[in-house]
């Protein structure tokens, strides 16, 4: 009889455990798709909050910047990369606890579970970093990771929007969402009359192109929207993907009046010079000594030009009219592209703009 009781014992304890570890499940998945605040982020993936995250890691300037254009505390911030080394740009930062070396090298896993932030937020749709093996890793953990690009000029809004409504900062969102309205209108103003025919026809190189054969950025990257935006037209942008190789050929055929070059390798942007001077140069003559280049309208015409990699993130839009200023000088007289540059730095990073920007041919 002893041994029965404890038989029943030890069942009925058994059946109150797993009751217990079940409603805790319950009760944890119930709170992870739930609270106060939800976002859905670039890679689709919603996410539930309580209040506005503690803790948060960054792996790339881009979402840093962003951060900074709606006012978001920097003190939440308790992880970066090594991208943000940059003292004079990122001062506080730049001292904060490194989880990695660059937004695109492996992670440290074992740096972020030090810093113990409750969301890293991430790259969505970067070919070179893999999203979902990241989210496989930290979110079993209690670390929710929000993949945001800031480099598309499409999704750019959609994206500000969700840290602002994560962080409670819509008022702010509204009225940097004016300033972004406030330049586009002004370059469309310019550019109103405009026919096709009056479009200089494009081609935009990766930089992947330094070390082989020509890639061109296609209609799905942000190039294209800002090219059209800016009074040109991306000459690949029906081909398919976000870069693509094309042959020389198929450059020689199109004979482009301008070409154009991601400029996020070259040593050009906030506080970089263009190293001993001869980075932009040595590649635009590399270009010009293609075979059959030197026949191109483009070469001809010294219509070459590099954007540093500022351009391709969220400073895009204050960079519209530096590039629109480029392709129809006659049409933007009077206007000060670099202006708007200069007010980007001073009313979101708080420091004067120095650097090369911009290099030509």
């Amino acid at each position: 009889m002893q041994s029965k009781a404890l038989i029943s014992i030890f069942q009925a304890t058994i059946i109150v455990l797993c009751g217990i570890g079940i409603y805790n499940f319950v009760v944890q998945s119930d709170s992870d798709d739930s609270g106060e605040i939800m976002i859905t982020d670039s890679s689709g993936a919603d996410h539930y909050f309580d209040e506005s995250p503690k803790r948060v890691a960054i792996t790339n300037t881009y979402a840093g910047t962003v951060m900074r254009m709606l006012d978001i505390d920097e003190s939440v911030i308790v992880g970066v990369s090594g991208d943000f080394s940059d003292e004079k740009l990122w001062p506080e930062l730049s001292n904060k606890p490194m989880i990695q070396h660059s937004a695109h090298s492996e992670i440290d896993f074992e740096a972020i579970l030090d810093t113990n932030p409750e969301i890293y937020i991430v790259f969505a749709n970067n070919g070179m970093v893999d999203t979902g093996g990241i989210r496989d890793k930290l979110e079993p953990v209690g670390i929710k990771v929000v993949a945001l690009d800031f480099y598309k000029y499409d999704s750019l809004r959609y994206e500000i929007n969700v840290l602002a409504t994560l962080f409670g900062k819509e008022e702010r969102m509204d009225s940097l969402f004016g300033e972004f309205e406030e330049i586009e209108n002004l370059v469309a103003s310019k550019l109103s009359d405009l026919s096709d025919d009056d479009r200089p026809r494009i081609v935009m190189e990766h930089h992947a192109s330094l070390t082989r054969d020509p890639v061109v950025l296609t209609g799905t990257s942000q190039w294209t929207d800002l090219i059209y935006r800016a009074g040109g037209i991306n000459i690949f942008e029906d081909l398919p993907g976000h870069t693509t190789h094309v042959d020389m050929e198929a450059i020689l055929d199109e004979n482009p009046d301008v070409l154009m070059f991601d400029g996020i390798t070259f040593d050009i942007g906030y506080n970089r010079y263009d190293a001993d001077g001869t980075t932009c140069e040595t590649h635009m003559q590399h270009i010009e000594s293609r075979s059959g280049f030197e026949n191109m309208n483009a070469v001809i015409e010294d219509r070459m030009l590099v954007l540093s990699g500022e351009f391709a993130g969220p400073m895009m839009i204050h960079g519209l009219p530096t590039l629109a200023k480029y392709l129809h000088p006659e049409l933007f007289l009077d206007v000060d592209a670099e202006s708007y540059l200069d007010d980007y730095f001073t009313t979101y990073h708080g420091v004067e703009r120095v650097g090369k920007f911009v290099c030509t041919s």
